[in-house]
């Protein structure tokens, strides 16, 4: 009894910690999604304007 207690606390644990990494990797998708959009709307304006920065 007391090592299937064991073996369910190890894998509450390995749960818990993928879900967490699962949520933050969610997180830094949709960052890098908008930052990605950000920077396709920066580089329109450049080349509508015409700067040409060097």
């Amino acid at each position: 009894m007391n090592i299937l207690f064991i073996v369910l606390i190890v894998i509450a644990i390995i749960l818990a910690v993928t879900g967490g990494l699962v949520q933050s990797l969610n997180f830094l998708l949709w960052v890098g999604i908008v930052l990605l959009v950000l920077a396709v709307i920066a580089w329109l304006l450049r080349s509508v304007t015409g700067r040409r920065t060097s």
